[in-house]
């Protein structure tokens, strides 16, 4: 075995022992992109708009009639991270339950979008929020009132989940 290796190395000439011409080869590579147009985007006056497909932020969506979600608290259950806290409660309309806390945290929120998998009533989506920012941890636990959105806003989304399920 040990001839073997001896042999390999044999092989390799001067040149190649030195590695210059594969470093010539790198830094031909190297000024090559320098010259490639930019494709650095100048974020704050230059926004990005994701597409459809891109999962930011959990939100509930809020129908014509009310919330969609049921509290049947699959979400909470299949969450990874321990991150979605739902309490149900009674209604008298048609649909019995309702959540009357629907939190989550986002510093534990890992955006693996397996509580839209789940969600039997789309009443869970990836919205397309990718700047969040927190000043401290209280303001990092999302309540029903800044997790609701109208349903005319997650349409592309919606059309989506709706396209590839």
């Amino acid at each position: 075995m040990n001839r073997i290796e001896n042999t390999e190395h044999e092989r390799l000439t001067f040149w190649e022992k030195l590695y210059l011409p594969e470093i010539a080869k790198g830094l031909g590579i190297t000024l090559k992109q320098m010259f490639k147009p930019k494709f650095t985007r100048q974020y704050p006056e230059e926004r990005w708009e994701p597409t459809g497909s891109y999962r930011g932020r959990p939100v509930l969506v809020l129908d014509e009639d009310g919330e969609r979600c049921v509290a049947c608290g699959l979400c909470s259950r299949v969450c990874p991270a321990l991150a979605i806290e739902v309490q149900a409660g009674e209604t008298e309309r048609e649909k019995e339950r309702y959540p009357v806390k629907f939190e989550i945290n986002m510093l534990r929120c890992i955006y693996c979008g397996f509580c839209e998998e789940v969600c039997p009533e789309e009443a869970i989506v990836m919205s397309k929020d990718y700047e969040l920012v927190f000043t401290n941890r209280e303001d990092a636990i999302l309540g029903k009132d800044k997790l609701l959105v109208p349903i005319h806003k997650l349409q592309e989304r919606l059309e989506f989940l709706r396209e590839y399920k």
